[in-house]
């Protein structure tokens, strides 16, 4: 730490207080506000693996409803997660190098580690976190003209308790999901808004 008060984790640069409170309320979250019944669902909520029967009928649904227009659709929906991916992992990561609370020789093995091995990315950003929230925009705002206005607010906490997740089971500090929330969403936006207006959006066609 130097004398204006800015702390470097490797290549990651944030002021002092912020690094300090991110901790903090790490700390609250993982070993503070547990329950055993959380204890349990998180680590298997925080799977992508879990929430594949999802996305089939997601696909299956697009299909027989929009016919042709729901191959862009998926496509687009494929390119948007490996975009917040790629991004997230391949990108931010390397550039910050933050290690995982579970990693960091600070907290001295006082993490709650509730999955079998803390991995050996880096930390910032949360690519879960970002992956769920750029599919959670893109499916929010490509769908939000054929389904009921609860979707958006259904796929925001769906998005948001995936991140929480993470936090919970000892893998990632709050500003770690906070930034892969930030680039998800980002690029949700973005890729919805070329679906929509440059792809023609989802069509029913009449038989």
């Amino acid at each position: 730490m130097n004398v204006v008060g800015i702390i470097r984790i490797d290549h990651a640069i944030a002021p002092h207080w912020l690094i300090q409170a991110d901790k903090k309320l790490f700390a609250i979250i993982n070993q503070q506000l547990t329950h055993p019944m959380l204890d349990a669902v998180a680590p298997w909520w925080r799977e992508s693996i879990t929430w594949t029967p999802l996305y089939f009928f997601l696909i299956l649904f697009a299909a027989i409803n929009w016919k042709k227009s729901s191959i862009p659709w998926i496509a687009m929906a494929l390119v948007t997660i490996l975009l917040s991916d790629q991004i997230s992992s391949s990108l931010i990561k390397p550039l910050f190098a933050r290690l995982r609370p579970c990693n960091d020789p600070d907290w001295a093995g006082s993490v709650r580690l509730l999955l079998d091995g803390c991995g050996a990315g880096y930390s910032f950003t949360s690519s879960h976190a970002a992956n769920h929230f750029a599919l959670a925009i893109y499916l929010s705002n490509t769908l939000r003209s054929f389904l009921h206005k609860w979707l958006t607010p259904v796929l925001l906490i769906w998005a948001a308790s995936v991140a929480y997740a993470q936090m919970y089971v000892g893998v990632h500090y709050p500003l770690d999901v906070l930034g892969g929330g930030i680039v998800g969403t980002s690029i949700g936006l973005v890729t919805s808004r070329f679906f929509i207006k440059k792809l023609g959006g989802l069509t029913i066609e009449n038989n």
